[in-house]
């Protein structure tokens, strides 16, 4: 099977019209030079279309500059030091405006419509060829809706007519173009296709990864709980195309809190192969990757180029590689210790690895303090910090051909290999932490502190250029052997999309926002088995040592008896930081402004430790991201009323 970048007919969404879409990548057994609307009209025709809805997910998760837009200006981050434009703008806190040639939700909206096309042409055609099953459809209807999503989610109301009717494939060039308003898309198309889907998809997966009924479950119980939100508007935030803010179908917002709990709760009591992972660290560890948490995820592979789609040795940094991981990687290598202890031979002790800790550097996103101190504040009993970022820097410089039995590190002290160069202390410590006055002989700005061989920093004095790296997204191989394998190569991990812990934060939400509860689902009970979960050790990641601890009975008795939907929002927070959901999740509840407005977080340079209070100017527009200007440029006649409110 290989990616076949093609511009024929299948998948052009809108056409010209929605030029970013004018291609679509089509995962086949045999290279085609060209699709037709004839092939469609076959079996290989369909099965290929549905394949080629699994591979469009590579061209929006782990692609970095879409992952930004979903976490950069949010509580969760903020830009680093090496942020160029495309960061900046996002962050809102003063170093560029989003304009509609910046945002890079452009990313969402290419890919998104080309595959509403192909879905289109799959779901429209499939009976015509009489030996496509229903299940198959469900498929197409699933991915469809999951785009549909998305986009509305992010832009507002979007078009659901392509140039050739309403959800209808669409094989004709069009420069015009009318977008539909958020009920409509909602209930015209997002809904009706994935209660078909749940209906039609089945248990098991088809395939590995497949979508299933368990899967379609989930994103109509996240559907109705975003609608209901988007129906209550509680902050009197604009939508566009301006619309009433009433439901077509005559519901009101708390018709679909109830219809987002008891789905979700159906997923919860009926899961299929679906499980929750005994501990937090198993569902982020890359040795588990694809495991029974994971209801869909943008797949990659080590074993060829071919199947990978891009290359294993190096990557420039586009889709469809994998490369996320890299954003909040900052420049560890640049680290000294000395092979002598008068340090007349300083070395780089951590080496670039393509280890889960370590990958590749970017240094263009960074965690806020708040994350650090506030957000995961309980680092003893809540397994989550340590499961989500390495705070930790060991040693690895044999691997680089460097023979040093020791390196001499913090206070002149010898570290062996694999000993701890770095660490990120879990809280600020009683002695004041002596720090250079520059970069100093770690050459990073780091700190000591009497007795300790490793040099440190405070959870108050990460910058924008060191901090906690992300753990969770970084990259692992099997083929590196003994030396440091190919850590300039885009990561071959799955990004993962969807998973089945979400079923329990979309209940508790919907119960918060008033819907009927069943016995032993209330919104506490709910957000505790997360709770109960997150406080089960199997492991010290950071200490890189067997810890077999309990502490779920301190996390579940620490839960506030009455849950509200700022406790969500930070619980949603540990359980999912950096994973893409932030923005999301900020925007449905209207909390964006309200949780991050202000960060705290140090300066640019090496030893820079001084926190400074940053503001960020929220305006109720950003609520949506604007319409690529792509997409305006080729558009016929005048498309102002076209784009959103305040991008203009």
């Amino acid at each position: 099977m290989k990616f076949i970048k093609n511009k024929a007919f299948i998948g052009t969404a809108l056409m010209v019209a929605l030029s970013l879409a004018s291609c679509e990548d089509i995962l086949e057994e045999q290279p085609r030079a060209g699709y037709t609307p004839e092939f469609f009209q076959t079996e290989r025709g369909v099965q290929g279309g549905i394949t080629s809805m699994y591979a469009h997910l590579r061209y929006i998760y782990g692609q970095a500059y879409y992952y930004n837009t979903t976490e950069t200006g949010t509580d969760e981050v903020t830009y680093a030091q090496s942020a160029d434009q495309n960061f900046l703008v996002m962050d809102l806190s003063g170093r560029g405006e989003i304009t509609p040639q910046d945002s890079r939700a452009d990313v969402l909206w290419g890919a998104a419509f080309s595959n509403i096309n192909t879905a289109n042409g799959v779901i429209e055609n499939a009976a015509a060829v009489g030996t496509i099953s229903d299940a198959l459809v469900a498929e197409a209807r699933f991915f469809r809706a999951f785009d549909y999503f998305e986009l509305v989610k992010t832009f507002g109301g979007v078009p659901l007519d392509l140039g050739a009717g309403e959800l209808a494939f669409n094989t004709n060039p069009a420069r015009t173009s009318a977008r539909n308003t958020v009920p409509e898309v909602y209930t015209r198309a997002i809904f009706p296709d994935l209660v078909r889907a749940v209906e039609d998809l089945p248990v098991n997966p088809r395939v590995t990864g497949g979508a299933t009924q368990t899967l379609a479950r989930l994103y109509l119980a996240k559907a109705y709980l975003t609608y209901g939100w988007w129906l209550e508007n509680p902050d009197n935030i604009p939508t566009y195309p301006e619309t009433p803010r009433t439901d077509p179908d005559g519901h009101d917002a708390q018709w679909y809190f109830q219809q987002a709990y008891d789905v979700a709760i159906n997923g919860i009591q009926n899961p299929g192969p679906f499980s929750l992972q005994e501990t937090f660290y198993d569902v982020n560890v890359a040795t588990n990757d694809r495991n029974s948490e994971i209801l869909l995820y943008a797949d990659r592979t080590e074993t060829s180029e071919f199947y990978n789609a891009s290359s294993l040795t190096w990557s420039n940094g586009a889709a469809p590689e994998n490369f996320a991981g890299w954003m909040m990687t900052w420049n560890y290598t640049n680290i000294r210790s000395a092979t002598d202890p008068d340090w007349t031979n300083p070395i780089s002790s951590v080496q670039r690895e393509a280890s889960q800790d370590l990958g590749r550097p970017w240094t263009r996103m960074a965690p806020t303090i708040g994350v650090i101190t506030n957000t995961f504040a309980d680092k003893t009993n809540d397994s989550r910090y340590d499961g989500t970022f390495t705070t930790t820097y060991r040693g690895n410089w044999p691997k680089a051909g460097i023979d040093a039995p020791v390196v001499y590190n913090a206070n002149s002290l010898p570290v062996e290999p694999g000993g701890a160069i770095l660490t990120f202390l879990d809280e600020q410590p009683a002695t004041p932490i002596s720090y250079p006055s520059g970069a100093g002989k770690s050459n990073i700005g780091a700190g000591e502190l009497p007795g300790r061989s490793d040099f440190v920093i405070g959870p108050r004095d990460i910058s924008r250029i060191v901090y906690p790296g992300l753990w969770k997204l970084g990259p692992y191989r099997t083929d590196s052997g003994d030396g440091l394998g190919q850590p300039n190569a885009a990561s071959t991990r799955p990004f993962n999309i969807a998973k089945f812990s979400e079923f329990y934060f979309v209940a508790a939400e919907a119960a918060v926002k008033g819907a009927n509860t069943q016995a032993g689902y209330t919104a506490r009970e709910l957000i505790n088995v997360l709770r109960a979960r997150a406080g089960n050790w199997r492991w010290d990641n950071n200490g890189d040592q067997l810890k077999v601890e309990d502490r779920s009975a301190e996390m579940v008795a620490a839960t506030p008896e009455v849950i509200d939907i700022d406790y969500i929002l930070a619980e949603r927070s540990r359980e999912y930081y950096g994973e893409g959901y932030r923005w999301f999740d900020l925007t449905r509840t209207q909390r964006w402004e309200d949780l991050a407005s202000t960060y705290e977080i140090a300066g640019n340079a090496y030893g820079d430790h001084t926190a400074e209070t940053i503001t960020r100017n929220i305006q109720p527009y950003h609520y949506l991201r604007p319409i690529p200007q792509g997409q305006l440029d080729a558009m016929e006649g005048v498309t102002s009323d076209y784009q959103n409110p305040g991008y203009n």
